[in-house]
C-alpha cells in the first residue's frame, strides 16, 4: 500500500450516502465515517440502513439512517433535511443508489429502462439538486460526488438502460460543475470497479470475488493491477479525498479507481477531423472515409478482461 503524510480530515463535515445499506455504498459511508463525517445513511431497505448506520455508530462515528428509494424529489428533501436536522449542515452528497435491470435491446421493456433510469439519473439529479441548494444557502464549499461506472464510458453488453443513466450521470457532472463552481461547490464522478453483488453476477469476475468472500483469498495481481479490479475498501479512498479540503481544486473529473489503479478518464473530444471546401456531401464522405476519419475507429465496449 502506498502511503503518505497527508491526512484527510473530514471532522465536522456532513455526508449523504445513497445506496449505503450494503456494497460500495456502505463502503463509502464506513470510509467519511472514519475519517471524521457525520454520515446520513439511506437506502431503499430500511432495515440495512439502520444496521450500517448502528454499526457506524458502534465504531465510534456519527450516523443517522433514512429509508427511502431515490429518485422522487421528496427522498432528496428529507436526506438533506436529515443532514441538517442532526448535524447541523450538508458538506457532501454522494450519489451511489443504483439497480440492475439487464436484458438486450429487444427484449427490454419499458419498465426495465425507466427503472433504472428513474433510481440511478433521476435519483442522482434530485439529490444533487437539494443538495446545491443547501450547499448554496449555507455559502461554504461543497463536495458533490456522483457516481459514474466504465460501462457509461464505453457501453456493455446487455444494459442499454444502465449504460445510458450511467453516461448521462456522468454528462450532468459537467454542467454542474461548471454551474456550481462560483459558488465554491466542487462536482466530480467517481467510477469504481470492485467486488459487489453487481460484478458477482460477471462470469469472469464471479470465482474470484466468491473465493475471497468465502476463504479471503485475496484477488490476483492481474485483476488488481491489469483489471484495476479490487475490493470495496479499494475504492472508498477515492470519496473520502474527493469529500475532502484537499481536493477544493478538484472539478469537473471523471476518476476511475479499483484494485491497485487510479485513473483520470478522459472528456469526449474531437479525435480525427477533416476540411473539405463548401462542404461534405455524402458521396464526399463515403470517398475520403476509408482513408482518413475511417482509418482509425473508436473502440466501442469494455474492454473483455485478460488473466
Amino acid at each position: 500500500m502506498v502511503t503518505s503524510g497527508t491526512f484527510v480530515d473530514l471532522s465536522g463535515k456532513t455526508a449523504v450516502v445513497t445506496g449505503a445499506g450494503r456494497g460500495l455504498g456502505l463502503g463509502y459511508a464506513r470510509a467519511l465515517a472514519a475519517a471524521g463525517a457525520s454520515v446520513v445513511v439511506n437506502d431503499v431497505d430500511g432495515t440495512s440502513a439502520e444496521s450500517a448506520a448502528k454499526e457506524i455508530r458502534e465504531s465510534g462515528g456519527n450516523a443517522v439512517a433514512v429509508a427511502g428509494r431515490v429518485g422522487p424529489a421528496e427522498t432528496a428533501d428529507a436526506l438533506v433535511n436529515a443532514a441538517v436536522e442532526h448535524f447541523g449542515r450538508l458538506d457532501v452528497m454522494l450519489t451511489n443508489a443504483g439497480v440492475l435491470r439487464d436484458k438486450v435491446l429487444w427484449k427490454m421493456t419499458d419498465e426495465d429502462f425507466d427503472t433504472v433510469i428513474d433510481v440511478h439519473l433521476r435519483g442522482t439529479f434530485t439529490c444533487v439538486r437539494a443538495a446545491a441548494v443547501r450547499m448554496r444557502e449555507q455559502g461554504e464549499a461543497g463536495r458533490i460526488i456522483v457516481a459514474g461506472s466504465p460501462t457509461g464510458q464505453r457501453g456493455t453488453f446487455g444494459q442499454t438502460n444502465y449504460a445510458a443513466a450511467k453516461a448521462g450521470i456522468v454528462g450532468m457532472m459537467r454542467t454542474w460543475a461548471l454551474e456550481l463552481a462560483r459558488s465554491g461547490i466542487t462536482v466530480n464522478a467517481l467510477i469504481p470497479v470492485a467486488a459487489t453483488a453487481m460484478t458477482k453476477t460477471i462470469p469472469f469476475f464471479a470465482p474470484h470475488v466468491e473465493a475471497l468472500e468465502r476463504d479471503g483469498v485475496p484477488l490476483p495481481d492481474a485483476l488488481r493491477k491489469g483489471e484495476g479490479f479490487g475490493t470495496v475498501e479499494d475504492v472508498a479512498g477515492l470519496a473520502v479525498f474527493l469529500a475532502s479540503d484537499a481536493a477544493a481544486q478538484v472539478n469537473g473529473q471523471a476518476i476511475g479507481i479499483g484494485g491497485d489503479r487510479l485513473a483520470l478518464w478522459s472528456h469526449p473530444h474531437e479525435v480525427s477531423v477533416g476540411f473539405a471546401d463548401g462542404g461534405w456531401s455524402a458521396e464526399a464522405i463515403a470517398t475520403a472515409w476509408p482513408s482518413t476519419l475511417g482509418r482509425d475507429p473508436e473502440s466501442v465496449g469494455v474492454p473483455a478482461p485478460q488473466l
